[in-house]
């Protein structure tokens, strides 16, 4: 039987191994090519145990993180025929407290994700069973789950994730070592990464069932995933420092055959990765060096043109100060590098149509508001594309405070107040029917749209932009009325497309970070990516793509190919801009585990990218947005 390394090695054309961590790491560009690689090593574990004549026995994990690899299961079993019909399941764990039907339960995700698209049989998928939340009804369901494990002669492989916290499965920090399925409470941290799910933190649940870390332990493969820069952090703790039970999934450098599948993003912060000349000889190229002596400049406290050879000596660069040196040379280099980024307008002259796609209605002003002022300032035909409708983003106040105004506002205009006050009723009616974490009813959902539809019109005013200009697409993709969004379809792609076709624009803007927690920025980025590939693969004009970050987290100096200087006069008038979005304003549905507000976020993230280089010895500005070119492949 080939190992997950084994199988692991055959992705090396579309995966770097990684050095220095304690398991097999691999690092992939793209998220697709992760789900298509793992999900391969998946089926032929079943493919294998099929020939043997056995069941194939996995411990599978849910959330988005496996999402893509599941469905690109569903794919294989639908296309090329992949039988299921042999598979064991067994979820690692299960929330107390919901009723059974719940949108946010790990049985009813994995049934709408792998159990009925496919022909894996309901009675092979074994969870905790929590109909019965008393102490005593929970230790003999753990009982009888680890029991049906047993029968099935333990696990076969594992695909898990790993929380912001290590926690793996629900296995929360100082889990011990030899566990075995049991009830547990949840840690504050797992449950504010879940508060979105659950429209609420105090919606979420503070105790699951999880199956012990000796249980997965006993696995002959574990595979875990992680996607973005939001794990990159806990990634290096749990796989490059010591053994530790405050990060459970740390255990894993004690199994045999565990092996670890990044993105870029989540295994930005490893040695191998992030500094590779740390861990040996490497081969020197232009991003290598560019990335070395930021780093060096970062280590030493340095700006650039200050460096000298003993600070490569000092940090063991020595082989890139033999073949590229001497100091002054690699410093100059780099410093000229990163002069040509600095740019004070976004777009070539003459004046040009430009688009920015903003996957959410505020991600347009909150990601690179000063850099469509200047694009107005500088006469460009600027045009805005709202991918989404951001409905799910609103408080149920917000709504209902609406629909009392409209019918209020009826009464005041002596207008016939029977609609609005029918549409009051059914506002009323549905909210206080409306159990936590539940979709919405399509009134609410329209009224929720309309309020974000109003806020996205004047932000863009705001920044100087044409209502006429303004496009508001409602991607089919985006409207479950839940968290948990449908995968990119043909109609998004179609509809993307039309738009391209009909503005015509010479550069478009698109969010191309990955640490939206939500998903929706990447999901955007492939629809948009998808509709530009195939107009390429015809022929058809495509315009310059630059590639933005949302709220969550900002480019690495290293990556930054345009750094846009704002003055504090871009940056007052974007803060308004941002401020036109009241129903995100001083608290946010979905804010993630940042406490700080949106156009908090923004202002300190675009400061920290002009500090950043200021320390270098660049020109000092007030602020400044960044981005990166498109290159030319889906995220």
């Amino acid at each position: 039987m080939s190992t997950s390394h084994e199988n692991a090695a055959l992705g090396q054309a579309i995966a770097s191994p990684v050095q220095g961590t304690l398991v097999d790491a691999f690092v992939f560009d793209r998220g697709d090519q992760l789900a298509r690689h793992v999900s391969e090593i998946i089926a032929a574990e079943i493919r294998q145990r099929t020939a043997m004549g056995q069941k194939a026995v996995l411990g599978l994990a849910t959330g988005s993180t496996p999402a893509e690899t599941y469905r690109e299961l569903v794919r294989l079993h639908r296309e090329e025929g992949l039988d299921l019909s042999n598979v064991e399941i067994f979820l690692l764990g299960e929330y107390v407290g919901l009723e059974a039907e719940s949108p946010q339960s790990h049985a009813r995700w994995i049934a709408h994700h792998l159990i009925d698209p496919t022909n894996i049989p309901p009675e092979h998928v074994h969870l905790p069973d929590v109909s019965d939340p008393s102490p005593a009804g929970l230790q003999a369901a753990c009982r009888r789950l680890e029991d049906a494990l047993a029968e099935q002669g333990g696990l076969d492989l594992v695909v898990c994730g790993i929380g912001r916290n290590g926690h793996l499965a629900f296995n929360e920090p100082f889990s011990v070592r030899h566990s075995r399925t049991r009830p547990c409470t949840l840690d504050p941290v797992t449950r504010q990464a879940a508060a979105s799910d659950f429209f609420g933190l105090e919606n979420v649940p503070t105790h699951a069932v999880t199956m012990g870390m000796a249980t997965i332990m006993e696995a002959r493969n574990v595979l875990l995933l992680a996607l973005g820069e939001h794990k990159a952090k806990v990634v290096v703790e749990a796989f490059e420092g010591m053994e530790t039970d405050r990060i459970p999934a740390s255990y894993l450098q004690q199994h045999p055959n565990a092996a670890l599948f990044l993105d870029r993003s989540a295994a930005g912060g490893l040695t191998g990765y992030a500094a590779p000349w740390q861990l040996g000889n490497i081969q020197w190229n232009d991003p290598l060096i560019k990335r070395a002596v930021l780093w060096l400049c970062q280590q030493t406290g340095k700006a650039l043109l200050k460096l000298d050879d003993n600070d490569f000596r000092d940090h063991d660069l020595h082989q890139l100060l033999r073949h590229h040196g001497p100091a002054q040379d690699l410093a100059q280099r780099v410093f000229r590098w990163m002069m040509d980024t600095i740019d004070y307008h976004p777009a070539p002259q003459p004046p040009k149509k430009c688009l920015c796609f903003s996957p959410h209605p505020d991600d347009d002003v909150i990601s690179m508001g000063g850099s469509l002022i200047r694009l107005v300032e500088d006469g460009h035909d600027v045009h805005i594309a709202y991918m989404t409708s951001g409905n799910i983003a609103v408080f149920d106040h917000d709504a209902l405070q609406i629909a009392d105004m409209v019918s209020e506002y009826h009464r005041i205009f002596e207008l016939d107040p029977g609609p609005a006050d029918d549409i009051q009723d059914r506002v009323r009616a549905a909210l206080a029917e409306k159990s936590p974490g539940q979709p919405d009813a399509e009134a609410i959902q329209k009224i929720k749209g309309l309020i974000r539809w109003t806020e996205a019109r004047a932000g863009a005013v705001k920044v100087g932009c044409r209502e006429e200009n303004l496009h508001f697409l409602d991607l089919p993709f985006y409207r479950t009325g839940t968290v948990d969004k449908r995968p990119v379809g043909d109609e998004d792609i179609a509809i993307i497309r039309q738009l391209l076709e009909t503005v015509q624009p010479d550069v478009a803007f698109v969010a191309g970070d990955l640490a939206d927690p939500h998903g929706t920025h990447r999901v955007c980025a492939q629809a948009v990516f998808h509709a530009l590939t195939a107009m390429q693969a015809e022929g058809v004009p495509t315009p310059e793509v630059l590639l933005y970050r949302g709220a969550w987290q900002e480019y690495a100096l290293h990556e930054i190919e345009i750094a846009v200087p704002l003055s504090p006069g871009d940056m007052d008038l974007k803060r308004k801009a941002i401020f036109m979005h009241e129903s995100q304003k001083d608290e946010a549905l979905f804010p993630g585990s940042d406490p700080r507000e949106f156009w908090q976020r923004a202002e300190d993230r675009n400061r920290m990218t002009a500090d950043g280089y200021n320390q270098l010895g660049l020109p000092e500005f007030f602020a400044l947005e960044a981005f990166t070119r498109w290159d030319g492949h889906p995220v």
